[in-house]
């Protein structure tokens, strides 16, 4: 028993160090939404966690087949650069570290848009991690794999409209209508609701008025009484 208590520290660093390494092995570059529809202008964002006790100083991204990059939000301390194919589209798009990149036990999010394939379709997006000391991890592979690419599945969710477009006015203008009903119908029925508690709660003040007073006249008559008997 004591021998287990004088290697109890070194079992529990063991099961901490253990613990750290899955949780460092299980880190994937990833793109997120995993699901997406077709003909969307889709808000994506790729994380990249540090697997190495060196910092990460570029990430690039491959744009998939049919995926069309639009826009990229600006962060600070990165450096954006885009490549493009024959037709004028980007084909890749790279971020470079302009100050200590993401060091170990760090992560850094990117967001870009793109517009979505017409068709359902399942997208892989390759990436490549260059770390300081020019070692470089290439996110490629299938599912399963050491080092996977992250996918993204174009379908047709159930009850939910396309976005074809972000300048659509009059489906803005249908959207800001039907929100302002929902809002109205909200107001009408927090109205009701704090109608019938005003009105519960008139109730309950007028029933205590009525107990107190009850109380109050017993209270006098219940006096009364005592000053008679002390005169007789």
């Amino acid at each position: 028993m004591k021998n287990i208590f004088k290697r109890l520290p070194v079992i529990t660093a063991a099961a901490a160090g253990l613990l750290l390494f899955s949780g460092i092995a299980s880190a994937h570059v990833t793109v997120k939404p995993a699901a997406s529809q077709p003909g969307a202008w889709e808000t994506y964002t790729i994380k990249i966690p540090s697997e190495k006790e060196i910092a990460t100083t570029k990430v690039t991204l491959k744009v998939p087949e049919g995926v069309e990059l639009m826009q990229y939000q600006p962060v600070p301390d990165w450096k954006v650069t885009t490549e493009k194919d024959g037709s004028g589209k980007i084909s890749s798009i790279t971020w470079n570290a302009t100050g200590e990149g993401i060091l170990a036990g760090q992560f850094q999010q990117f967001n870009f848009v793109a517009h979505n394939p017409d068709k359902e379709a399942d997208v892989a997006w390759d990436a490549f991690q260059y770390y300081k000391d020019g070692s470089i991890v290439e996110w490629t592979g299938d599912e399963g794999s050491e080092s996977p690419h992250s996918m993204t599945k174009i379908t047709t969710i159930a009850g939910q409209p396309v976005e074809t477009s972000g300048h659509d006015h009059n489906a803005g203008a249908a959207d800001h209508k039907d929100h302002t009903q929902q809002q109205t119908g909200t107001s009408s029925s927090e109205t009701a609701q704090a109608g019938s508690e005003s009105s519960s709660s008139n109730g309950v003040q007028t029933a205590t008025l009525v107990v107190s007073c009850a109380a109050l006249v017993l209270s006098i008559i219940s006096l009364i009484a005592a000053l008679i008997k002390k005169k007789r």
